[in-house]
């Protein structure tokens, strides 16, 4: 069995009700869910949220609503002590689980191909822990990232000497290679990579140690509302290139 999990909350400081904004006459976390009712190959949706408004609308979908208790309910719980929890709850009843797609409600750059065709990837690579959307994010190399001293003044976030010689290094994007970032859109993982999640790889400690890529375009996930407009660009303009 494939299990897809979406995860939400209903509060959001950074932008209040983010999960539940509409576009294109969906609220954002209904995007995920209905690329994963169109799969062939996922076979039950679970959401975990404390919305009242997401656990009925969910419905629609065939997802199946867990509980998550209070303390995985506000700002400070982490999306791996969430799926965790979601992943033990249905263990549970469903014990011949193969893999796990985990969403997050704000998370909608992805289509049903994109889904199917990570998860035909990863059943081909019995040595990968998972495969996860990326996006060539270049100009947000670490190279370029900074960080306040203690004298108010800007040092590299990194030391250059990690890029190898500094010497070669320029102000050109590319100059260091390409940069990936994990972009929020899905995460296809086995149920190993629960197991043991604290020796698994940071930040993301779901995906395991052995991560496949999924290569995307222009993914990412809504905290902010001048998110928007990406979002709404590559539901018109990248999507059809992914379905």
């Amino acid at each position: 069995m494939i299990a897809a999990i979406l995860i939400g909350r209903k509060g959001s400081k950074g932008f209040p009700n983010k999960n539940i904004y509409k576009i294109n006459n969906k609220m954002l976390f209904e995007h995920p869910l209905n690329e994963c009712k169109k799969s062939k190959f996922i076979d039950k949706i679970f959401v975990a949220t404390d919305s009242k408004i997401i656990k009925k609308k969910a419905k629609k979908y065939d997802a199946q609503f867990i509980q998550r208790p209070k303390k995985l309910n506000d700002s400070k719980a982490l999306g791996e002590d969430v799926y965790h929890y979601v992943v033990k709850e249905i263990t549970k009843t469903h014990k011949n689980i193969e893999l796990f797609v985990l969403l997050f409600a704000n998370s909608i750059t992805l289509s049903t191909k994109m889904l199917d065709n990570a998860i035909t990837q990863i059943r081909k690579n019995p040595q990968a822990d998972s495969i996860v959307s990326v996006s060539k994010y270049n100009m947000w190399s670490p190279l370029r990232a900074r960080k306040l001293n203690s004298k108010g003044f800007l040092d590299p976030f990194v030391k250059f000497e990690y890029f190898g010689n500094p010497k070669t290094l320029n102000c050109d994007r590319d100059a260091q290679g390409d940069v990936y970032y994990a972009d929020m859109s899905f995460s296809i993982v086995k149920p190993k990579c629960f197991k043991n999640m604290k020796n698994n790889l940071l930040p993301q400690k779901w995906m395991g140690k052995k991560i496949l890529p999924f290569f995307s375009e222009a993914g990412l996930d809504v905290d902010f509302e001048w998110q928007i407009p990406q979002v709404k660009f590559w539901l018109k303009k990248i999507k059809s290139k992914y379905s």
